[in-house]
């Protein structure tokens, strides 16, 4: 049986999904699944067990033996959360649970970290161990994953196989129930179908001209691509980027999800809400050169391709994966 955790939320639905594709359904979903905005992720997946995630880690306790693979994607991912004690209890403390059952029996495991954890990038996008401990995440939810990656590699104790994914600015469907969270692609396609334009957030840093703030943007099927590609070859353990490994302006994702609208850019620029401005991230770039090491050859999507196929394929007649 293979668990997958946060299999209502946005990357492991699609994870799912895509499991089922291969015909596989032996699969354990974990997750809070009273939300009803969550519902379409997860209801018409076929899985052979749901669990709440409240409840997972005494099932996973008692029920190990029947575990082949786990991959943990779920986590509390909002970084406008400032209560530090809300990420020990569900991004710490919970995973440091789950690596434990998984060491213990053998079992092999994928989990979600972040390309928040590099901060503001002074010491760059490599995914090398030698760094982890030198990194100064901007906010509580990267401090988070920071201090996880940090206490795995330092476990005498492991799972047979795992990784760390440092997932970049990831988009596409099954998004929908994100709010802010959610991706500025869906947010410039509701704003623009609503109002006709779309509003970006000025630049506060004068090395950046507004709309030109860069990010590693990465479209989930890619994600899941590379997840799948791990889980099948299981190479040297530890941790991973995951991003295309080129970055593009938001003025450029902007631009791409008007034009897959069929419509003329129309944006505007506002002020920074300040709650984020000291802790924004202006670029990001994933340096992808030990995922590519492993033999994971496939091209990304770019910004203009992934937002094309997210848009007329899922957005506009609302569909899922």
């Amino acid at each position: 049986m293979i668990v997958v955790t946060g299999a209502a939320g946005f990357i492991a639905s699609v994870l799912v999904g895509t499991l089922n594709k291969r015909g596989i359904t032996d699969i354990a979903i974990v997750d809070d699944f009273g939300k009803e905005q969550k519902a379409n992720n997860w209801q018409t997946k076929r899985y052979k067990q749901i669990i709440d995630r409240k409840n997972f880690l005494d099932w996973f306790r008692n029920n190990a033996e029947e575990v082949d693979f786990v991959f943990h994607i779920g986590a509390r991912t909002d970084t406008t959360e400032f209560d530090w004690n809300v990420f020990v209890e569900l991004n710490l403390e919970y995973t440091k649970g789950i690596w434990e059952i998984c060491a213990k029996n053998y079992i092999p495991m994928i989990y979600a970290s972040s390309a928040a954890t590099y901060g503001n990038g002074s010491l760059g996008y490599r995914d090398s161990h030698d760094i982890v401990e030198q990194l100064q995440p901007l906010n509580p939810y990267g401090r988070s994953k920071n201090e996880f990656d940090k206490w795995a590699l330092k476990q005498e104790k492991q799972p047979p196989f795992w990784a760390g994914l440092k997932f970049f600015n990831v988009y596409g469907p099954n998004e929908y129930h994100k709010g802010r969270m959610a991706s500025v692609i869906l947010h410039t396609f509701e704003t623009v179908r609503k109002t006709g334009k779309m509003q970006l957030f000025r630049s506060h840093n004068p090395n950046f001209e507004d709309g030109m703030q860069l990010r590693d943007f990465v479209y989930v099927k890619d994600v899941v691509s590379v997840i799948l590609h791990l889980f099948d070859n299981k190479p040297e353990s530890g941790l991973y980027n995951v991003g295309t490994g080129h970055s593009q302006s938001f003025l450029d994702l902007a631009n791409s999800t008007f034009e897959a609208m069929g419509l003329e850019p129309n944006i505007e620029f506002i002020d920074m809400p300040m709650d984020i401005r000291d802790k924004y991230q202006y670029f990001t770039e994933a340096d992808i050169s030990k995922l590519r090491s492993t033999g994971y050859d496939k091209p990304f999507h770019n910004l203009s391709q992934g937002v094309a196929d997210y848009v007329k394929n899922f957005l506009i007649p609302n569909k899922y994966i």
